[in-house]
């Protein structure tokens, strides 16, 4: 039986974070488009909601992920639009995810800049943006920016990674 989460990821380009876990076993749907939490974190950010199947992919697993595609250990400029963050949807979560933050900043040399933060609202991308790499793989930005992030799953975590996956 189905057991569906969902948890909402930010960082780097939301075209690259939903190509990433579109990519993966046991994520049924990914939305993509921009993220707030309450106050002082309540404007939007690019990112994506990720619902998926806990008995194929545990949170911790889609946290790492997240945590090695994109810059989260990175205090650059566009920390406004690309907040590298982790939104969760009940408060009794956020323990939780902070711990597994703590667990996995052995796998980085630098401090994990990533936040957890309570969800506050979504805003979805115009619909000609959404699945954007898998509409759109010849596009340069696709083979420049996303084909890598895709690439590093696949030696990374195949074990998570979908056989759909093409780069």
């Amino acid at each position: 039986m189905e057991v569906l989460h969902k948890i909402a990821l930010g960082g780097g380009c939301h075209w690259c974070t939903e190509a990433v876990f579109q990519s993966l076993k046991g994520v049924r749907k990914v939305e993509q488009g921009f993220v707030a939490a309450n106050r002082p974190n309540d404007t939007f950010s690019e990112a994506v909601i990720v619902h998926f199947d806990e008995n194929h992919i545990s949170s911790k697993d889609l946290i790492a992920i997240h945590l090695h595609t994109h810059e989260s250990t990175s205090n650059h400029s566009m920390r406004a639009k690309y907040r590298s963050a982790v939104y969760v949807f009940q408060e009794r979560e956020i323990e939780e995810i902070a711990q597994i933050l703590v667990e996995l900043q052995d796998e980085f040399d630098k401090k994990l800049l990533t936040d957890v933060f309570l969800f506050s609202a979504f805003k979805a991308s115009d619909k000609m943006f959404q699945s954007y790499y898998y509409s759109n793989k010849e596009k340069p930005f696709c083979k420049r920016y996303i084909a890598p992030k895709l690439q590093l799953i696949l030696e990374k975590f195949s074990e998570h990674v979908s056989e759909k996956v093409q780069i």
